[in-house]
């Protein structure tokens, strides 16, 4: 999948994704230089850090090692510019793709955008006039994805890594999986999961 501009970010990560961090482009959130989206900026050294101690990733940096998740933005081309309505919905294709090829159990919307994307377009939620403070860390059921908002790391200010790193290791602590068992359709008495 490649994106009709001549530098970008693509996806990053683990294919086999549980976690999918999902960014608004990386005009805000770093990675044009590295290849690799949430890098290079101090917010997203923040959100790194928070990841790590949350066990999401295993170490930190311009090439993160990652466990279990997978990081993309909404719209990956670099823009010297914030991205027009137009340029966002003609890249809605790459990043829809990547989403459902990957798979992820949970969604992981950083700011604003990313986050009015997700609620719009994978729950049955309304997006209109987001609360990011209120929404940081917390579940939201999806249609087939749980979804837990972020808030712009730029604007973390006391408790909100503290806050992020305790909403993600009691996510873990339970069957966060979006799996159905469809081995009810099959001969047989072995389950047969599918996300």
């Amino acid at each position: 999948m490649e994106p009709p501009c001549e530098r970008y970010v693509p996806g990053y990560g683990d294919a086999n994704a549980h976690f999918h961090v999902i960014g608004d482009h990386p005009g805000i959130h770093g990675g044009i230089d590295s290849g690799v989206p949430f890098t290079e900026t101090a917010p997203s050294e923040a959100l790194q850090a928070a990841l790590v101690e949350a066990g999401l990733f295993k170490s930190a940096g311009d090439e993160p090692t990652v466990d279990r998740t997978f990081l993309s933005y909404l719209y990956m081309c670099f823009s010297e510019t914030e991205p027009t309505a137009a340029a966002y919905a003609d890249m809605e294709r790459f990043f829809d793709a990547e989403l459902r090829a990957i798979a992820a159990h949970v969604l992981l919307p950083v700011g604003v955008r990313a986050t009015e994307h997700v609620l719009s377009n994978y729950t049955a939620r309304s997006a209109d006039s987001l609360d990011m403070a209120q929404l940081h860390g917390q579940e939201i059921r999806g249609s087939g994805f749980l979804v837990v908002p972020i808030a712009d790391p730029a604007k973390w200010a006391n408790d909100e890594a503290d806050r992020l790193v305790d909403a993600l290791r009691t996510l873990q602590a339970t069957d966060y999986r979006r799996e159905s068992d469809l081995g009810r359709f099959i001969a047989g008495s072995e389950p047969y999961f599918v996300r």
